[in-house]
């Protein structure tokens, strides 16, 4: 037997519903799902770690990794369950996290209500002070001042406490000023400060991103601290990281300063997934489909790369629409993320229309066939009654599902307040929530520039394979792939993920003003804070730097990105930064616009470890005949009616086995539905490329 040390690496997401764990030893896989904890989220942790472990006679001590992504941050928010928290910002401006844009996300809608301020009125402060948009004082603020405003947050009980002061991404001196006033005085209360969170213009979104940080950084804080003692005394010695909204990953440290870089951190994880396996086959044009328990995510992959934003929005408050919700600006993986999930909840309306989501019966109670004491009717609910999902081999046989309590908590909810019988109402709850998927993916391509149909989808999350083939359906798509593994994609995705860091700052700079100086200046402090965060986790390796600009025509309301490269700039550059923006600008637009000044408005630098290297794989050619182990009657959409599907156990399935539907593949953590017209073959790594045959009307 072999001396050589395994290694063993373990990603772990926590969902709304379910807590993902996924253990590779030396390139084999073991995974589990487990019901989220809400009370201690650590606990269920601890619990899938311990399966995975026993599975291959492991114990924590031989752990040499942990990546974590979570949506603690994201479900804080929503549900506000934050810690107390004040605001202190500049004379003049209290109200602008309240005011927002004074844009109207609805157009038409007299009765629109605007999302609540994160902090409340009453808990935020001013201090006189001011900096100029070229980052010059005029004010500097009064010592007195900032004293008497240290005993009014010593007096209100805070917590924690966020400064965005008027344009301290150019000159943070008066933020780090009263943060240090504050430290000495009350060396208890966590403090962030926007010139280090969220360094960019729009002070909006800016105060908003450093008031989302201070609300929940005592949580995290204190979760992360209770994570790393549990596994210690487990008898873990490895290093923890954790998974970033801009599909990195950073130290425990660094999540622990800037909490609010871990919203979106899980679907971010599943992303990076669904691109190693675009980049394996060579597939340029991916979306990618994750379905959980509590949300479904959409996003766009072209050139193996998730597209990506510096602003996204979270808790969405009116039928989702962009606008509606709160403004983050950091870097992230952008996708679109709506309330449809295994435990979304099925009603009725005022106009005898099915609605699905988004609220959720999460994992406490959960959907009703849970036995947990679920009353509402859920789509997992509805996937029982469809014979998609087996009672019996939920969560590879850990859960019992019940058949006649998702029957009457349809038949309560909806079947009878519409005169159906159980399974039409299923159905009808499946269309809904499959339609309302479909649109989100066209109109989030629609948005990107793109017609969908001519994208390949990877699908995972326990959710994603039971849905995949109706989606592709209705969007025109006619191949996708199922990952070995799926049902803990996003976990799965934390062990692909590079060890990085994004820094993005404003510095606006009209090109008919270009100062190289300044420019290099500004890229060399960006370079170096990103590295330094990013060699936390690389040892001593060296980062590779990507750098971007984002860039304008002078007069337009937002930017586009820009790829530059990694060297000293020079006057001469000018005339090389249009011509690259002009380039890019066609690519989005289709054309460029004559006679108009250009401007660069913000940075970014990422510094990340060099890109893991991936085999390229050719699809089978040469397949076989799967015999099944059964069949079971599953309900399917175009038909409208119950078919004879083939079961087939995907363990059992080998390299070039093909399955010929209709027939369902069942594993641990998920199912996928293979639909009449559908064919589903093994390829060299075990994913499932399941295809519409060429006969087939979508």
């Amino acid at each position: 037997m072999s001396n050589k040390k395994q290694s063993v690496r373990v990603g772990v997401d926590i969902g709304g519903t379910f807590t993902d764990v996924a253990l590779e030893v030396d390139g084999s896989l073991h995974t589990t799902k487990v019901l989220t904890d809400y009370t201690a989220p650590e606990r269920a942790i601890l619990k899938g770690l311990k399966q995975v472990l026993d599975q291959v006679g492991l114990g924590y001590a031989d752990i040499d990794v942990i990546i974590h992504g979570t949506t603690l941050a994201t479900n804080a928010l929503i549900e506000r369950r934050g810690v107390k928290t004040a605001f202190i910002t500049t004379a003049g401006f209290r109200d602008v996290i309240e005011m927002r844009t004074e844009n109207r996300f609805e157009q038409y809608d007299l009765d629109i209500v605007l999302p609540a301020a994160l902090i409340e009125r009453a808990d935020r402060h001013v201090l006189r002070e001011r900096v100029a948009a070229d980052g010059r004082v005029l004010l500097a603020p009064d010592e007195a001042e900032i004293s008497a405003l240290i005993d009014t947050i010593a007096a209100g009980g805070y917590e924690s406490v966020a400064i965005g002061f008027l344009h301290s991404y150019m000159n943070g001196a008066h933020e780090q000023q009263m943060r240090q006033a504050l430290s000495q005085r009350l060396p208890n209360v966590s403090v962030s400060i926007s010139s280090e969170v969220s360094p960019q213009i729009r002070e909006y979104e800016r105060f908003n991103t450093v008031c989302a940080n201070a609300y929940v950084k005592p949580l995290i804080k204190s979760y992360l601290e209770r994570l790393r003692s549990e596994l210690k005394g487990c008898g873990a010695v490895c290093d923890v990281f954790m998974m970033h909204s801009g599909g990195g990953i950073i130290s425990v440290e660094t999540a622990a300063d800037f909490p609010v870089r871990l919203v979106e951190s899980g679907p971010a994880g599943g992303a990076i997934f669904a691109a190693n396996i675009a980049e394996r086959y060579g597939i340029e044009s991916v979306v990618s489909f994750d379905m959980g328990g509590t949300t479904a995510k959409i996003c766009l992959i072209e050139q193996y790369n998730p597209k990506t934003a510096k602003t996204f929005e979270v808790a969405r408050t009116y039928r989702f629409k962009k606008g509606s919700g709160m403004p983050i600006s950091i870097p992230v993986v952008e996708m679109v993320e709506i309330g449809a999930g295994g435990g979304s909840i099925a009603a009725v309306d005022g106009m005898n229309q099915i609605r699905v989501g988004p609220r959720s019966a999460g994992s406490e109670p959960g959907p009703a066939c849970y036995q947990r004491g679920g009353k509402l009717p859920t789509v997992t609910d509805a996937n029982v009654l469809l014979g998609k999902l087996d009672p019996d081999y939920f969560a590879g046989g850990q859960m019992k599902l019940s058949s006649p309590l998702a029957a009457d908590a349809i038949r309560q909810e909806v079947a009878d307040r519409l005169s159906l019988t159980e399974t039409s109402a299923a159905y009808g709850i499946i269309e809904v929530v499959d339609e309302n998927m479909a649109n989100a993916g066209r109109v989030h391509a629609v948005e990107s520039g793109h017609d969908i149909g001519g994208f390949t989808m990877i699908t995972f999350g326990g959710g994603g394979p039971v849905h995949a083939a109706r989606l592709c359906e209705k969007m025109g798509i006619r191949a996708f792939i199922v990952p070995y593994g799926a049902g803990v994609g996003s976990a799965l995705g934390f062990l692909r993920a590079p060890f990085g860091f994004e820094s993005a700052r404003s510095g606006f700079m009209r090109l008919s003003a270009f100062d190289a100086g300044k420019v290099n200046q500004l890229l060399a402090a960006m370079e170096d804070e990103a590295g330094t965060f990013a060699r936390q986790g690389l040892r001593n390796a060296e980062p590779v730097i990507e750098r971007t600009a984002y860039m304008r025509y002078a007069g337009q309301g937002w930017e586009i990105p820009v790829s530059l490269p990694v060297r000293a700039f020079t006057q001469a550059d000018r005339d090389y930064l249009a011509a690259e923006f002009e380039k890019a600008y066609v690519r989005f637009f289709g054309r460029a616009i004559d006679r108009l000044d250009i401007e660069i408005v913000s940075w970014s630098v990422r510094a990340a470890s060099a890109p893991q290297p991936v085999t390229r794989l050719e699809r089978q050619q040469q397949y076989r005949d799967a015999a099944p182990m059964g069949t079971r009657q599953v309900f399917e959409a175009k038909l409208e009616a119950f078919v004879a599907a083939a079961v087939h156990d995907r363990e059992q399935l080998a390299v070039g086995d093909r399955v010929v539907g209709p027939a369902v593949i069942v594993e641990r953590e998920t199912a996928t539905i293979v639909p009449s017209k559908f064919v589903a073959t093994v390829q060299a790594d075990l994913c499932l490329f399941v295809e519409m045959q060429q006969d087939s009307q979508a």
